[in-house]
């Protein structure tokens, strides 16, 4: 009997921290996740770092790709060695890794698709996400048992447009964004049987789905094949002429300087994830594969205390969120299109914090043994991404943890030298005492100095 109850308990120690480290110290978490059917948390995952920072900040799955089939060619390291590690870890902790094949496939690209599939096969992600019906219809042949997720791309914003989607073999649909709550409610009422996601975080395209020109008549870059250079962002001098009256012509413009006129506020939906999983969402989708690691394991943390707890112990979440870099809040087209808002002043707001590192490993009284820092407790190992000074006022983003502020007193360079400064972009890294335990991937942030 003993023994049954230890190994049910090693069983569930082991789904516990395969959930991460927040059902570990909450309890009540991991109950709402069991038997209040909770929606997953679904996190970008540009590199595989990236990837294991989202788990270690909460997120129940992760979406990638490698970039010949990605809708992110650039900022992109993914290859299928660093893919296979990515799934491997994910289900080593009960987690899952979707992989997107979601670009609109030209013919050339047919020609290696199906050595694609295969070799995605071998690794088995958990899911593919795709778009083009060409693309799909030649998954299904080289694959037939895999999941498949509709792309955000495929502009799904109508109950039968989801009807059909499932026929053809689709489990799951990533809503467009241009749906509104009563669609979603409607769609899931008539098409229970589909799972739908929806984005709740991250940058608003200014065109329908993404499905954008700009990149390609300006750049030669398209954004359908993941390589957009986001000319939405862009300042512009506008001016309206009518053919009969050019003498005639209407401006377009916040100042006298021009306007970024089609530059949407980023989406922000963390006040109304209630309403979403009550009008049928399953999955909530973070935008933002491009993005760094501090913003990543940030929102991730947001997200995730608002979903297990309902509030915040830091601070009201959109001013959390407001600590990466943002372009201002909107909610989308989730209330109705008079709600969606552009920035029309400026490309991005100015963000009062800056990441400067992330926690690479924690060496218990190292320092201590070296003579150096003196006292007890744990000092941690830190990559450096920006300027960090001795004297600077830090904060501490922990993973599934309340976060914390310290004065650095001393630091280390790795080999035990007593450093006053460190820099970021020379792939080195810095010792501080910290006095703490802090598990890896703990994030570091500083007020900017200049504002």
């Amino acid at each position: 009997m003993i023994i049954c109850l230890r190994m049910y308990y090693s069983v569930f120690l082991r789904y516990c921290q395969g959930l991460g480290p927040l059902y570990l110290t909450n309890p009540y978490s991991l109950l709402k996740l069991l038997y209040m059917n909770q929606p997953e948390l679904l996190a970008p995952a540009g590199n595989l770092d990236k990837l294991k920072t989202a788990f270690a900040f909460g997120a129940d799955a992760v979406y990638c790709g490698i970039p010949e089939f990605s809708l992110r060619v650039r900022i992109n390291q993914f290859d299928f060695a660093k893919l296979d590690e990515g799934i491997q870890y994910a289900h080593s902790l009960g987690k899952r890794v979707y992989v997107t094949v979601n670009i609109f496939a030209h013919n050339k690209h047919l020609l290696d698709l199906e050595d694609y599939i295969l070799e995605l096969k071998k690794i088995q992600p958990d899911a593919l996400i795709i778009s083009d019906p060409g693309i799909l219809s030649m998954v299904k042949k080289i694959w037939p048992n895999v999941k498949i997720h509709l792309s955000t791309q495929a502009n799904c914003t109508n109950w039968q447009s989801a009807k059909f989607w499932h026929e053809q073999g689709i489990s799951r649909i990533v809503l467009g964004r241009e749906v509104t709550l009563d669609e979603i409610h409607e769609i899931h009422e008539k098409v229970s049987e589909v799972e739908l996601e929806c984005f709740v975080h991250g940058a608003m395209c200014m065109s329908y789905s993404g499905r954008c020109l700009l990149s390609k008549f300006y750049n030669d870059r398209s954004a359908n094949l993941g390589d957009c250079t986001q000319p939405c962002r862009w300042k512009y001098d506008v001016e309206l002429r009518e053919e009969k009256r050019p003498e005639l012509p209407l401006e377009i413009e916040e100042d006298q300087h021009g306007s970024y006129i089609m530059n949407s506020k980023d989406l922000c939906l963390v006040d109304s994830l209630e309403e979403l999983k009550e009008a049928g969402v399953v999955s909530f989708k973070i935008e933002g594969r491009a993005k760094s690691a501090y913003y990543l394991g940030n929102t991730v943390k947001v997200y995730r205390e608002i979903m297990d707890n309902g509030t915040l112990n830091i601070t009201q979440p959109i001013e959390e969120l407001k600590k990466s870099q943002n372009r201002g809040f909107t909610t989308g087209f989730i209330f109705g299109k008079d709600k969606v808002e552009q920035k029309t002043d400026k490309c991005h707001e100015e963000c009062e914090w800056e990441f400067c590192g992330i926690v690479t490993d924690y060496l218990p009284s190292l320092l201590g043994s070296f003579g150096k820092a003196g006292g007890s407790g744990t000092d941690v190992r830190i990559k450096v991404h920006n300027q960090i000074f001795v004297g600077d006022q830090i904060e501490f983003v922990v993973p599934g943890g309340e976060n914390f502020e310290i004065k650095i007193e001393k630091m280390y360079d790795e080999d035990m030298n007593e450093v006053s400064e460190a820099h970021g972009g020379q792939g080195k890294s810095i010792i501080i005492p910290v006095k703490k335990d802090l598990p890896k991937y703990t994030l570091l942030r500083r007020k900017v100095r200049n504002l």
